[in-house]
C-alpha cells in the first residue's frame, strides 16, 4: 500500500512538473516578443489564400473567404498561435496561404478581427495594436458559423 501511495505521489509530481514546463508556451507575458509580421504593405503581389470551397466547416470556409478579401492587412499582422516559431510563418497571411488556418482558432479569430476592424476604417497598424493587446480574444465568432459568406467575385475577362 505504501508503494502504491509513493507511486501515486510521484506520478502527481511529474504531471505537475510537466504542466509547469508546458504552461509558458501558452501564456502571454509582457516581456514576450511580438510574433512575426510585416510593418509595411507589400511591394509585390501576395500569394493567393487557399480556396475556401475545399473546407466544409462553415466557420473555416468563412475564415478563408475573409482572408482572401484582406490579404494586404493580414500580411501586416502577427499571429499569436506562434506559427512563426513552429511553421516559419512571416505573418497572419501565411496561415491562410496554407491549411494551418483551418485548424487554428487563434488564426481564425485574428482573421475575423482584422476583417471587422478594416471594415470599421482602421489602418493595419491600428489593427496590429489591437491584436497585440489581445482585443481579438473578445471577438464572438458565432455569426461566422451560421451562413456561408459569398466568395470574392472573379473579375470578368
Amino acid at each position: 500500500m505504501k508503494t502504491f501511495s509513493k507511486m501515486l505521489i510521484a506520478g502527481s509530481l511529474l504531471t505537475a512538473a510537466a504542466g509547469l514546463v508546458a504552461l509558458p508556451q501558452f501564456a502571454a507575458s509582457p516581456d514576450e516578443p511580438t510574433p512575426a509580421f510585416h510593418a509595411e504593405a507589400p511591394k509585390d503581389a501576395l500569394p493567393p489564400t487557399m480556396e475556401a470551397s475545399i473546407f466544409t466547416d462553415i466557420q473555416t470556409f468563412n475564415a478563408y473567404v475573409v482572408a482572401g478579401r484582406s490579404k494586404k492587412v493580414l500580411y501586416q499582422q502577427p499571429c499569436y498561435c506562434h506559427c512563426d516559431r513552429s511553421q516559419g510563418h512571416g505573418s497572419l497571411l501565411d496561415c491562410f496561404v496554407s491549411r494551418h488556418g483551418s485548424g487554428c482558432d487563434i488564426c481564425q479569430k485574428e482573421d475575423f478581427y482584422s476583417y471587422e476592424q478594416t471594415r470599421k476604417g482602421k489602418t493595419p497598424a491600428q489593427i496590429r495594436e489591437g491584436i497585440i493587446h489581445g482585443e481579438w480574444q473578445k471577438l464572438d465568432t458565432t455569426k461566422y458559423t451560421k451562413n456561408y459568406l459569398p466568395p470574392l467575385a472573379t473579375p470578368a475577362k
